[in-house]
């Protein structure tokens, strides 16, 4: 089911991030926005529920005290380039930082962004996405997991701004997130996931 934009006035060509986030809290549905236009978010499929739930147990269940694990209401800001959007599980460790204000629904330092592609995202979330995360000094890794087979693209922040990427695929491999200093094997993120290998 897609979200409407109801607490956004339109027709409206250009929405300044003050409006958005004053509109944001009072909507009824999520909403991205970037660079001045704003996007409602549309509802998932059940292997996308399934899939950032297993996450958010697994990580969870790893990380214990360590570090939070936020699902996808938790909403994320990067400062170098105005995005605001709500990544399906985000993980912070440490002291969290937030956006000015008397809200804490903005994080500014998450640790590990995870996104869940369906049919719809695919091409945004392993791409452009990325792109605009990766501005976020404190990500050392981005993961982008396949809601229609058994595979994972783990990316990780190496020394200065190099990023690598790796791919992992079937129910046997383990996601690496070293600066979590944990693995996470692919078979506990697909658990009850009927899919192809």
């Amino acid at each position: 089911m897609a979200a409407q934009p109801q607490a956004f006035p339109s027709p409206k060509p250009f929405v300044t991030p003050e409006e958005y986030l004053a509109a944001e809290r009072e909507a009824e549905f999520k909403h991205e926005y970037y660079q001045g236009e704003v996007t409602a978010m549309s509802g998932a499929s059940r292997a996308h529920n399934l899939l950032v739930s297993n996450l958010i147990r697994g990580l969870g269940n790893l990380l214990g005290d360590r570090c939070n694990v936020f699902p996808s209401d938790m909403r994320v800001h990067v400062p170098a380039n105005g995005l605001y959007t709500y990544p399906n599980v985000s993980v912070v460790c440490g002291e969290e930082q937030y956006l000015e204000g008397t809200h804490l629904d903005t994080l500014l330092n998450p640790v590990v962004l995870l996104e869940v592609l369906s049919v719809s995202t695919a091409r945004n979330e392993r791409g452009s996405k990325f792109l605009l995360y990766k501005s976020i000094p404190s990500l050392q890794h981005y993961v982008v997991v396949d809601s229609q087979r058994v595979k994972v693209y783990g990316h990780s922040r190496g020394p200065g701004e190099d990023w690598t990427i790796r791919e992992y695929q079937g129910l046997g491999a383990v996601l690496s997130l070293p600066a979590l200093a944990l693995e996470l094997p692919l078979h506990t993120i697909y658990r009850q996931l009927n899919l192809p290998e």
